[in-house]
Order: C-alpha cells, then structure tokens, then sequence
C-alpha cells in the first residue's frame, strides 16, 4: 500500500496552516465588506476603490472582540500583510500601521498571488462546495479496519463522481488530483495512513471550509488552533480520536475568557466545535484560544422535565439572519438539543440567542425529538434567515 511518508505529513500540516490564513482573510474580508468598512475612498483627489482604513479596522476588530487591544489588533493585520492577504494601496508600508491611511484585500484587486498551492487549495475548496451543494451521497459514515468514521467517500466513489462532473477526464488523472489534494490537506485518508489510491478505502475532507473562524484563531499555533470540529452541526467530518480540545462557549453578556489551549487537531468525543457557518470561497504574543470542552448545561434536561406543566422554563422566538460568514452559534445535545456556544459577535447574539437556551423548533418544524445533528442539516439546507423557537430557564 501507498503510505503517507513523514516528509508529506509535514509539508500538508504547513499547507494547512497557509490554507486557514486564507479562510481566515476572505471570512474577514466578506465582514468588512458587508459592514461597509471597504469602499471606495478619496484622498489628494485621488480614488481608491475598495480600500479601508486601517485604523477604523483596528477599531472595528476590538469592538467586535476579535482582538483584545490595539497592538493584539495589528499582530492579527499584520500576519495577512504577511501573507500577503492585504496591502497599502500605494506598497508604501510592508508594517501595517494603526493610521487613517488605506489599505486593500489583493483579492478585491486581482493582485492575491496565485501560486501551486492557492490554486490546489482554491480547487480543493470549490470541489468541496460543489459536492455539499449537490444532492448526493458521496459523503457518508463508513467503517474502515472496525472504526466507523462521519463524512466519508469511498476513493474510486470519488474518481467516478469526478469524471462524472467534468473534473478529470480519466481515472489516472482524476487520481493524480485527488493525491495532490491529499498532499495540499485538504483530503486524507480517515486514518492519515495512507495516501490516495484509486481503491475502497475511506477519505475525508481534512479542511472545513465552512466553520466560522475568529481572526485571533492567526495567532494560535496550528497545534494550539481551535479544532475543526466536524462533527459540529455545520461541520462535515469526523477525523481521529484525540480528546483533547479547545472550544469558545459563552453568552452575549459575558465576557470571553482568554486561556492556554491544548491540542485540538480532530473532532473528539468531548464534541467541541466551530460556528453555524456559510461556505465562503475566497507571532510573539502566546498562543491563545476561547475554551470550555464540556456541554455548559449545569445538568442533563429530558424532554418530560423541560414541557412539564409548570416547568420553570420560557419560550422566545428570534429571527437570525446569516451575515456574510455565518450565523454564529453552536447546538449540541439530544432530545432535547441546547445551546452550546454563541460567538458574541455574530448574528446569533444580536438576535438575543444565550447558550443553555433548548431549541424547540427551526422554521416552523419541531426538532425536540431530534438530535444535534438532525438539527444542523436542517439548518444548513435551508433559508439565510432562520426563525428558531428556544426555551430557557426563568431567569437565566
């Protein structure tokens, strides 16, 4: 068999972290867009489309918790100028400055360097929405060597369904993607053993193009990084077994806690995640992350407890409306399904969603007997606005 040499492990774990640099720029990127920060500005005369100002970004960032002060702020702009995400518009500073002066995303003016790996990851990405946006069953959980893995597709399942769409035009080409894709991280085998072969074992999408970053998440080490947890109600794969976690849960009132993380690489069986997300297409502080592994119910709620005549719980309705990145929460549990995270900047918090909130119905359907998962699905295949009914103690 054709093992995953240590040399290509290590090159595809580089690659990762360059690719999440990417999802994190064009998620801010989309942000900044819809809250008309980017526009067209004039200075001596002169017009400059599609620019911001750095200093109102600066603001814009600690505002929306995303730095926790100024200098926190220009080491997250200053590793996009690095990667070359942003640029002065003139490239008269390679340090980004916290000034009135204007800056511009490369891709808002065609100059983002597409080289090798952009373009496998830019590929790898739009492969990826193009099977979640298509109605097949490409992905599904399998069992591989008696472990049973989420988010599957069968290797030669996958070439045919390339050829299918148009991809490659033979099984040894559609291969050779599919190895480079491997090699770039953004598939791999279920077990990271093996590299791509045109045969029955199991891959997975190793990136989730879909989970809504934080922009401080760029500067966390990639083993320090919040997981990619697809096992999330808008996540996509399951990966190994690792237990160790690091997750962000808190109410729109409170304040995030800034902790030490510990090694998130794989969904695991705490179920820690990202956020209610759309897809989007394109250090010398310590490493840091938002954590709390475990579900925050102070205790299991059955669904006889919670519509029991008198219970001490109320209902609300609230209307989320997705902005550019997503809808901003995360729900966990089963029969009945709860609140586990809300991300105090997103859409979800500014409609008045807390977590431990229990979620009682998604765009008129009751989802009390379902579980998380049933729930995201219904989530994701739906509208960008969705009206979710939600019980929460009395006075919580």
């Amino acid at each position: 068999m054709d093992t995953v040499g240590i040399t290509v492990q290590k090159r595809a774990s580089e690659l990762e972290q360059m690719a999440e640099v990417l999802i994190i720029g064009e998620q801010l990127r989309l942000r900044l867009h819809e809250e008309k920060l980017v526009k067209d500005r004039r200075h001596h005369l002169k017009t400059y489309p599609n620019c911001f100002v750095a200093k109102e970004v600066i603001d814009w960032l600690i505002e929306r918790k995303e730095a926790s002060d100024r200098d926190t702020a220009i080491k997250l702009m200053q590793i996009m100028n690095d990667n070359s995400i942003i640029h002065h518009v003139c490239d008269e500073y390679k340090e980004f400055k916290d000034l009135k002066i204007f800056y511009r995303f490369r891709k808002d003016d065609g100059t983002l360097p597409l080289d090798q790996e952009v373009k496998v990851f830019m590929r790898g990405q739009r492969l990826y929405e193009k099977i979640m946006n298509s109605e097949n069953t490409l992905l599904q959980a399998r069992e591989e060597d008696g472990i049973k893995y989420e988010r599957t597709f069968v290797a030669s399942e996958f070439i045919d369904w390339l050829i299918q769409e148009q991809e490659a035009k033979t099984r040894m080409e559609a291969e050779q993607l599919c190895r480079r894709l491997l090699e770039h991280a953004i598939i791999q085998h279920v077990a990271n053993k093996r590299h791509f072969l045109d045969s029955e074992l199991l891959y997975q999408f190793r990136l989730n193009f879909r989970r809504r970053r934080r922009v401080m998440e760029l500067l966390n080490e990639r083993s320090q990084r919040m997981g990619e947890s697809h096992d999330s109600p808008f996540c996509l794969r399951k990966q190994s077994h690792d237990k160790s976690t690091s997750f962000l849960s808190v109410s729109p009132t409170k304040e995030i806690k800034i902790v030490s993380a510990v090694r998130r690489s794989s969904m695991s069986s705490t179920n820690s995640g990202g956020y209610f997300a759309n897809s989007v297409t394109l250090s010398s502080s310590p490493p840091v992350v938002m954590c709390n592994p475990k579900s925050v119910l102070k205790r299991p709620v059955t669904l006889d407890e919670l519509l029991a005549p008198g219970a001490p719980y109320t209902r609300k309705t609230l209307t989320i409306v997705s902005d550019a990145v997503g809808w901003g929460f995360v729900v966990r549990g089963n029969k009945p399904c709860h609140i586990q995270a809300v991300d105090p900047s997103g859409p979800a918090a500014a409609a008045g969603m807390k977590i431990c909130q229990f979620v009682v119905s998604v765009n008129g359907l009751s989802v009390l007997h379902c579980d998380f998962r049933t729930v995201s699905n219904l989530i994701l295949t739906g509208p960008r606005t969705i009206v979710m009914e939600v019980m929460e103690e009395l006075n919580s």
